[in-house]
């Protein structure tokens, strides 16, 4: 079939429903006969590696879609790709891929098999398993970051609009790959030899308004929220059977998930630690020695209703593209406990939270975050330790250490 770049999604429909190809319009001779055009400056142009994806999914239309959606990034490319993990092993070491995109269900030799394989071959090697939002895959999906995943995306539903789907997947995928593959660079033309031109000055930065910070005493700590991303199932793992289970306050989590991972996650670090840890709910009245974990899809924020704090949700618009955000629930917290908050912010990709721990800090509230040698991704943690919010950086293994020192203080 042949179709405009704006119909990727009856592209879609149509690849699911039987088409066997597509070509995407406009078109030239150069692309009707596979030829790549020449701009005819060659000779003086060099190209950066592309980073190299190596495929692994069953799902022929799969495979095409990410093939399109990934190949549209020129500073990527699609190496190979594979319909099930013994055919991805066999490729591996000839290819040498960047990074691995690895579905989770799969015939002969599903994502789980294929990924602890994969470690034992090559145990730095970036792996985002691609999965479906259903109980069955969140399931193996955590089991696969506890196998040595770096992250994974969801796969876009069969219902909705396709083209929404299809971008939410760009938009989450192709950053991560990214960020995996940071130590190679984007694609750049360069001139071989170019003429050394004075650049221009930068017009200056606006300076950003001033955090007012409240004084930095030490009060009793009454709540403890801990906002992550990327990396956070594993940071969580570690960080939460270490906390006792009389632990003297409540504690409330901001992980980045879908519907259904979330109460999966609180399911799987509660059978690992002392302290009970559930999926927040409307209307849960919050108590010391307790565990909630936002719901994905919703916003958690708080209520005071006399001498009782419940939790309350919203589905309000997403903000840093998150639902539930970080950002949202620190304002709450700030607004409800003031100076008696201790925020952790741990692994994660991008800036949620930031906003938040502003909040946090002019309250007079105390902050921590997971230093960058522990953690998978240094964004969300260096965003607030670059703007001087932080009160100590830690490292993963000692922050339950930390928390507890400082939690303990005024008691």
């Amino acid at each position: 079939m042949v179709a405009a770049k704006s119909e990727v999604g009856s592209i879609a429909a149509a690849l699911i429903v039987g088409a066997d190809e597509y070509l995407l319009k406009p078109f030239t001779r150069d692309v009707v006969f596979g030829q790549t055009p020449n701009s005819g400056n060659d000779a003086n142009m060099t190209l950066a590696p592309k980073i190299r994806i190596l495929l692994v999914d069953d799902s022929a239309v799969i495979r095409r879609l990410l093939t399109d959606v990934l190949s549209s990034d020129p500073a990527l490319e699609i190496a190979d790709t594979a319909a099930n993990g013994r055919i991805a092993l066999a490729k591996l070491a000839s290819l040498k891929p960047d990074i691995v995109i690895l579905d989770v269900e799969m015939p002969e030799m599903d994502g789980l098999e294929t990924l602890t394989e994969l470690r034992k071959r090559q145990p730095r090697l970036p792996v985002i398993m691609f999965s479906s939002i259903t109980e069955r895959g969140a399931a193996v999906t955590l089991e696969a970051l506890g196998l040595g995943a770096n992250d994974y995306v969801t796969k876009p539903s069969n219902t909705g609009n396709m083209n929404l789907s299809l971008q939410r997947v760009r938009d989450e995928l192709i950053p991560r790959i990214k960020t995996f593959c940071r130590h190679r660079p984007a694609p750049v033309l360069t001139p071989v030899a170019p003429e050394r031109m004075p650049a221009p000055k930068p017009p200056p930065k606006p300076e950003s308004a001033p955090i007012m910070v409240a004084p930095r005493l030490r009060q009793r700590v009454d709540i403890l929220v801990i906002g992550v991303s990327t990396g956070g199932p594993n940071a969580l793992t570690v960080l939460l059977p270490q906390l006792p289970a009389q632990f003297p306050a409540p504690i409330l989590i901001v992980q980045h998930m879908p519907p259904i991972f979330t109460r999966l996650l609180a399911e799987r670090l509660s059978a690992q630690s002392a302290l009970p840890i559930v999926e927040g709910a409307a209307g849960d009245v919050l108590h010391p020695g307790q565990v909630w974990l936002a719901p994905g899809g919703s916003h958690m924020a708080l209520e005071r209703q006399g001498t009782q704090v419940r939790l309350r949700l919203n589905q309000d618009a997403p903000e840093n593209s998150c639902r539930p955000a970080v950002n949202v629930l620190f304002r709450s917290v700030a607004e409800t406990y003031r100076g008696n908050t201790l925020a952790v912010i741990l692994t994660g990709m991008g800036n949620d939270g930031l906003k938040g721990c502003e909040a946090i800090r002019k309250a007079g509230g105390q902050i921590l975050v997971q230093d960058e040698a522990s953690s998978v991704v240094w964004g969300m943690p260096g965003f607030v330790a670059k703007a001087g919010l932080a009160d100590a950086q830690i490292a993963l293994p000692h922050l339950a250490g930390e928390i507890l020192a400082r939690v303990r203080a005024a008691r």
